[in-house]
């Protein structure tokens, strides 16, 4: 998209519609030492884990400086903020003994939140493991959705009175596939398919938490799925083939059990379950909303001759897998190298409505952004644009899309990347620790202004 088609008016979006910012607890809080360890502190502390070599032990140090924070999201004027909670900085083994510490940072930032007239939207869980859980088993044990769904209650009922809408887990596929099955994220476990037990008891856990939290009172309820459309690369029947599996494995296989209450052909008989019907029953406990985290589309064909690992995304991928993502020729790319292609989120949405049906809650997105260097962010400006329209396009076709969060608010800890690529609207020094809103900061603002006009 070029410049100068960021300067017309946004289409105006209902008055109730919700916008927000969203974080991480890992990616900013830093305060390490101030809570039990996780799986990722476990992980960047292996060499060669972490492309730069850092890791998130002092992030942007929100932990300390979350007033100055929350102040930055009042002033850009979103409706909600949604941050994650740090499962070991509230149970540092996962279990059993809370931390009083832990749960006062929580309730004092839900309150400088509400202050501020800013929804809080936790998050229960992003990726954030207690090492002591798993060191246990971790996901690949269904006793760790119990111990999920125990920690959820014990969240509530600290801050459920003044936080209303809720998010059970982030992203599970990834947590799944990029932690589990190729080992690029914490914990590094490379079990190809043998990872599936890993979904299947975070999806259980997502639906025990559903019930705990509905016992302690809160009636705003929904979860956080990373879905794109897949692209065969071509016609032929090989790609076709391989492009169904792909979006079955990065799709459907985290969303029909939620919204149909039952497996993609082919999966269930693979799950650990001694009772699957019972399971996906838990799992399909009814939520109010569907979040749905977008990045970019994905062409796909079948596996190249090659018999070495290729490189996509900033992912290296083995090539015994079924399936080769392709480039998408004739897109401008992010400085993570996605595809920026605004439509496919329209397409998405659509998708979606036409799928799940009458089977389908309100949706919305709940991450959607983009890393690029710089603080006079055009290139972020332009992609925010464009998505924001295509969603509203989406809207325009009948599709009930309920709030859309950037993804974020702020420069952080970018996982396996480290702190390579720039996400938030907000610039972070990361040796003073000094923020600084992006031009993208300041359009968001004024295109906010313009919704309420």
């Amino acid at each position: 998209m070029a410049a100068s088609a960021a300067s017309a008016a946004i289409p105006q979006f209902p008055r109730d519609f919700v916008w927000g910012v969203s974080t991480s607890a890992h990616q900013i809080e830093g305060a390490v030492d101030e809570r039990g360890p996780s799986v990722w502190d476990a992980f960047t502390a292996m060499p060669g884990r972490v492309k730069d070599g850092t890791t998130a032990a002092i992030a942007c140090d929100h932990y300390h400086r979350y007033r100055e924070d929350v102040s930055l999201i009042r002033e850009l004027g979103v409706d909600a903020y949604r941050f994650s909670v740090s499962w070991p900085r509230v149970l540092p083994t996962g279990a059993g003994e809370m931390s009083a510490a832990g749960l006062d940072f929580y309730d004092r930032l839900v309150d400088e939140l509400c202050a501020a007239g800013v929804r809080p939207v936790p998050t229960l869980f992003h990726w954030d493991t207690p090492l002591a859980l798993a060191d246990a088993g971790g996901w690949l044990r269904r006793d760790t959705a119990e111990r999920f769904a125990e920690y959820a209650a014990v969240v509530a009922d600290r801050i459920g009175d003044r936080a209303k809408k809720w998010i059970t887990l982030n992203e599970p596929a990834e947590h799944t596939l990029l932690g589990h099955a190729l080992g690029q994220h914490a914990p590094g476990e490379q079990l190809m398919f043998d990872a599936l037990p890993v979904a299947h008891h975070q999806l259980l856990a997502h639906g025990l938490a559903v019930r705990a939290l509905r016992a302690a009172g809160v009636t705003d309820i929904g979860i956080a799925n990373s879905h794109g459309p897949t692209w065969p690369a071509s016609s032929s029947a090989a790609d076709t083939e391989a492009a169904d599996f792909y979006d079955v494995l990065l799709n459907r296989l985290f969303a029909d059990p939620l919204l149909l209450g039952q497996y993609p052909e082919g999966i269930g008989e693979l799950m650990p379950a001694d009772d699957l019907e019972a399971d996906l029953k838990v799992i399909a406990e009814p939520i109010d909303w569907y979040g749905i985290n977008f990045y970019q589309p994905t062409k796909v064909g079948a596996p190249l001759p090659a018999a070495t690992p290729t490189e996509f995304s900033g992912l290296t991928l083995p090539p015994e897998l079924p399936f080769s993502p392709r480039e998408i020729a004739g897109r401008p790319v992010t400085d993570f190298g996605w595809p920026v292609v605004p439509e496919s989120l329209t397409e998405l949405l659509i998708d979606f409505r036409d799928r799940y049906g009458d089977r389908l809650p309100p949706l919305v997105i709940t991450e959607n952004g983009c890393s690029y260097e710089g603080i006079d962010d055009q290139r972020r400006i332009d992609y925010l644009d464009g998505h924001i329209r295509a969603l509203h396009r989406a809207l325009e076709e009948g599709v009930d899309v309920r709030g859309y969060f950037v993804w974020s608010l702020m420069d952080n800890f970018e996982w396996a990347e480290g702190y390579r690529q720039r996400f938030g609207l907000v610039h972070v020094d990361y040796t003073t620790l000094e923020r600084t809103p992006k031009a993208s900061y300041a359009w968001l603002r004024e295109t906010l202004r313009a919704q309420r006009a």
